[in-house]
């Protein structure tokens, strides 16, 4: 590791307790578990599962169980939601679920928590760059979160000191299939509370916590489960806009998603820092996430991921994402039409595949240009072993240069509300 590289940050797990084909949600959520067992010896700071809903290829439905049942299996790890949407949980429920975690696992466990979208409006015709359309974030696309961006001109793709940023891929909000779908799944799921002002909802759990939460008559509310609970609170966001700012202003740590909105990572990772003020935190904190696959060789890498893009199309398709095909079934790239390889080329361009060297130089880009304090990685593959492979090669070829010099702990951030 030359002089000017940085020390390499911790690296953490995200995961969607993947379906492949010929499985079972069942068989997908003890693949999960036992990759959080695997993800512990192997020295990963934390596991966080998304939320997603009526996606055939997809079990992470309940963060708060999954990490409940994660935590009594493993001993040292952080586990915790990636995020829990607040279109389907009220704040006060999902401080209540994780503080009961955090009552027999204190230290251990970070509630995350994301912005929900509304569906997409009736005759819109285009989302804002980088956004997931309502559609998507519906369907479970696999994102930690949502957070709406201000409109701004699209930028073309780049590559910024070996880190690719894409362009934001032509997402059509007016489409009325996708505007149906969403609805549907929405009346299905019980998605049907209003989610507040994002500051305010965020302010309703810290609150809590702290003991001093109350409404909007002036009464003061407390919830046993929360109140002291050795919980921290995280936003995760999409974009540079509400979310992120937000998470800046009131000081929390943020993870920015690179891995499902690669073309607005800069700019939400700027917006938080520009909005940062002392608050939970004395100083920022980011995690950026990463869709990885690593394997022995970059051949047999490549061949695993085989089966990625007709996992996204089915998700940005708006119908949830379908169960992982098994490799050598995909359509291969150059047979597909050229407008389904541009709503792809983002998410399939930044995919971090290859042999655990090559994984890990892309690693090295997206923290040197994202200044990461930490990596959140995601794998999707069609057999779990090949999954816990990955992430075995990754973790080490991570921890072998020996001039790491951070220690983990040391840039843990702590809650000042417990």
């Amino acid at each position: 590791m030359s002089p000017t590289t940085p020390a390499r940050v911790p690296l953490s797990i995200l995961d969607l307790a993947v379906v492949g084909e010929g499985a079972t949600g069942q068989d997908a959520i003890r693949a999960s578990l036992d990759l959080a067992v695997r993800a512990d010896a192997l020295g990963y700071r934390r596991f966080w599962f998304a939320e997603h809903h009526l996606a055939p290829g997809v079990a992470s439905a309940s963060p708060a169980v999954l990490a409940a049942l994660t935590a009594e299996r493993t001993a040292r790890i952080r586990v915790g939601s990636g995020a829990v949407l607040l279109s389907t949980t009220s704040p006060l429920v999902a401080a209540e679920q994780f503080g009961a975690v955090a009552a027999l696992h204190p230290g251990r466990v970070d509630l995350g928590l994301g912005r929900a979208f509304a569906p997409p409006a009736s005759g819109a015709t285009s989302t804002a760059p980088g956004a997931a359309t309502g559609a998507e974030v519906a369907a479970t696309a696999a994102a930690p979160a949502a957070s709406a961006a201000p409109h701004r001109a699209p930028q073309p793709a780049r590559d910024v000191d070996g880190l690719h940023v894409p362009a934001a891929p032509p997402l059509d909000r007016g489409d009325s299939a996708l505007r149906e779908r969403f609805l549907a799944q929405a009346r299905v799921v019980g998605a049907s509370r209003t989610p507040g002002v994002f500051r305010e909802e965020l302010e309703v759990v810290l609150g809590l916590l702290a003991g001093t939460f109350h409404d909007a008559d002036g009464r003061h509310h407390v919830s046993p489960p929360v109140q002291g609970a050795g919980l921290d609170v995280w936003v995760l966001a999409s974009s540079g806009g509400e979310s992120a700012r937000v998470a800046g202003e009131l000081g929390l740590p943020l993870a920015a998603n690179y891995h499902v909105s690669p073309a607005t990572v800069l700019e939400t990772v700027e917006q938080y820092r520009a909005a940062f003020r002392p608050g939970v935190l004395d100083a920022p904190y980011v995690v950026v996430s990463a869709d990885v696959l690593a394997a022995e060789t970059d051949e047999r890498a490549a061949a695993l991921a085989d089966g990625f893009a007709d996992w996204v199309l089915s998700i940005r398709g708006g119908g949830g994402a379908a169960t992982y095909r098994r490799p050598g079934t995909g359509t291969r790239w150059e047979d597909r039409p050229e407008d389904e390889r541009a709503l792809l080329l983002d998410r399939v361009s930044t995919r971090f595949v290859g042999s655990a060297a090559t994984v890990v130089a892309r690693l090295e880009a997206l923290q040197r240009v994202t200044g990461a304090d930490e990596l959140l990685l995601t794998t999707e593959v069609h057999d779990p072993d090949d999954r816990v492979r990955s992430f075995e090669l990754v973790a080490q070829a991570w921890a072998a240069p020996a001039a790491r010099a951070t220690h983990a702990a040391d840039r843990e951030p702590v809650s000042a509300a417990v």
